[in-house]
């Protein structure tokens, strides 16, 4: 059902107060049988609103270490009790969302694993999250539509690719997508002969996948200078008129800058991602 789009499935991990420390969630599941009756609340879950399961991560106990009383579930997205808010994002688009559980039962056959093993499952599911999700080529479509902005004539004439500043940051990128793209098949490698990506490489191509793609959008709100400044309402822009592609590449621009903010948040902070290469290199 994932493969014909039968399913689409939202994370539920983060919750307000459990972020970066996910250890930390409180989202109640009590055994009552042969279900687990939900209570609590799930954050910042991407495209929930399409969703028809999440996977999600609540605590079946409190006692001992955090992490020990955390249990995986998979939900029904449609099962009754469940309500979700909207969260309009920085750029104007409605990507998230808070998803709110009120006696919601699961059936204890939706489990994964043993109850109190969710803190390693979802560490495991993290390093694909990270590491098993490859952006080498949205990189490239981002990068290709800077360069068709950064080779128009702007309202003064000249182009961004006349200042040799500018080329040799763009440059500078296209030589990190490229190094981006190697540490990617690398991982790809060892995915495809059975093994996980490893936290390591994993944490080291969220960070960079996400510097690279903040960069590139700096530089399209650069070309357009005061110009970035300009809100439009208009949501989804896709559905205004079609315009030509520099047009819409420059349209876009500051809304791409804006969620691209997200990208260093999201999957575990990058100074989470830090603390991670530190504590598995250092010791």
């Amino acid at each position: 059902r994932i493969l014909s789009g039968q399913d689409l499935w939202a994370q539920g991990y983060s919750e307000p107060g459990s972020g970066s420390d996910l250890a930390s969630l409180s989202m109640r599941a009590v055994r009552d049988g042969d279900h687990y009756v939900l209570n609590g609340s799930k954050i910042w879950s991407t495209l929930g609103h399409h969703a028809t399961r999440m996977f999600a991560l609540v605590r079946t106990d409190d006692t001992g270490r955090k992490q020990q009383g955390i249990t995986f579930l998979l939900i029904d997205r449609t099962a009754p009790g469940i309500t979700l808010k909207p969260i309009i994002s920085i750029c104007g688009t409605h990507e998230f969302n808070q998803v709110f559980f009120d006696d919601v039962r699961v059936p204890v056959a939706d489990r994964v694993g043993e109850e109190g093993q969710g803190w390693t499952i979802a560490k495991y599911l993290l390093e694909f999250e990270r590491g098993g999700s490859f952006a080498g080529g949205l990189l490239r479509a981002l990068y290709a539509r800077l360069h068709r902005m950064a080779d128009a004539p702007g309202p003064d004439g000249t182009r961004a690719l006349d200042d040799p500043l500018f080329v040799a940051r763009f440059a500078e990128i296209g030589t990190d997508i490229d190094a981006n793209d190697m540490l990617e098949l690398t991982a790809l490698s060892a995915v495809q002969s059975g093994g996980n990506p490893g936290s390591v490489p994993s944490s080291v191509m969220k960070i960079e996948r996400s510097r690279i793609r903040q960069a590139i959008t700096e530089l399209g709100a650069q070309i357009l200078g005061p110009e970035a400044l300009r809100w439009y309402p208009e949501r989804p822009l896709h559905d205004l008129p079609p315009q030509d592609a520099v047009a819409e590449d420059r349209l876009v621009a500051p809304a791409v800058y804006l969620n691209a903010r997200s990208q260093s948040i999201f999957g575990g902070s990058n100074e989470i991602q830090l603390e991670i290469i530190a504590r598995e290199l250092l010791g």
